[in-house]
């Protein structure tokens, strides 16, 4: 099986086409065509809530489909919005909640809501490039990591967007060798180890975020094996806990393997 080095360089060089494969695929496109008729249709949060295959395609979109179960979790979260500062979203550590809130904000637009382009196209490029990664995932877990933290690169400033987000944190610990322990220490000092470690300002730059998702890929495949299929990163996606473990020896075989700016 390709290496997961190889096959995310392979997906990040054709992401247009891979793009195109997905969206032509009959079941993305069946549940494409019915959010693209009806969204408009949606006027309030009781509507959108009630319609579940318009409210679990938005929750796929955002990556959020595994708290599609969770409508009352979500109802708060839709109608305190993102405007007042203890507005519920905003004290959620994982963001994607308030990108949810902010992209779906009834409490500022009512009926408009879902007239703007974000609660459409938006929505399905958002949707197709969810489900591209989920099926990488599916042949390399690894695959999916390295294109979700693509992803959300251009959003990290700080080590705590990565500690919030358990995915983020476990490709950044995979990239620097940290063991299982270092995940179990005090989220401050996390946070000033990684701010040594890396320039946050720049996962924006491309060259450095290939770098970086090259280094991640290698030393992926090296504590996992080509198919990543001993890692439990997709416990990192809402099923459980998992940060990979690598040995002394396993850190000293990659000495040789550096990387401008790490």
């Amino acid at each position: 099986m390709i290496n997961t080095l190889s096959q995310v360089q392979l997906v990040r060089t054709n992401m247009e086409r891979s793009l195109k494969t997905v969206a032509a695929d009959p079941m993305v496109e069946r549940q494409t065509e019915y959010y693209r008729e009806n969204i408009r249709n949606i006027k309030s949060i009781d509507e959108f809530l009630a319609d579940d295959r318009i409210f679990n395609y938005a929750m796929t979109a955002m990556g959020l489909e595994d708290m599609i179960y969770a409508k009352a979790f979500i109802r708060k979260v839709l109608e305190e919005g993102t405007d007042e500062r203890g507005a519920f979203a905003n004290q959620l550590a994982d963001t994607k909640y308030k990108n949810f809130a902010e992209t779906f904000n009834f409490k500022r637009y009512g009926e408009t809501t879902t007239s703007f382009a974000r609660t459409q196209d938006a929505i399905v490029q958002k949707y197709h490039r969810q489900t591209l990664e989920v099926r990488e995932g599916e042949q390399n877990q690894g695959v999916r990591l390295a294109l979700y933290f693509e992803r959300r690169a251009p959003d990290i400033t700080n080590a705590y967007d990565v500690l919030a987000d358990r995915a983020l944190a476990e490709a950044v610990y995979t990239s620097l060798g940290l063991p299982q322990e270092f995940a179990m220490t005090d989220i401050d000092k996390q946070a000033a180890y990684l701010e040594e470690r890396l320039d946050f300002s720049k996962f924006g730059d491309a060259d450095y975020l290939a770098k970086f998702l090259n280094r991640f890929s290698a030393l992926y495949d090296l504590s996992n094996g080509p198919s990543g299929n001993m890692s439990p990163t997709l416990a990192l996606y809402g099923n459980g806990r998992g940060v990979i473990q690598m040995g002394e020896g396993l850190l000293a075989s990659i000495q040789n393997f550096r990387l401008g700016g790490f």
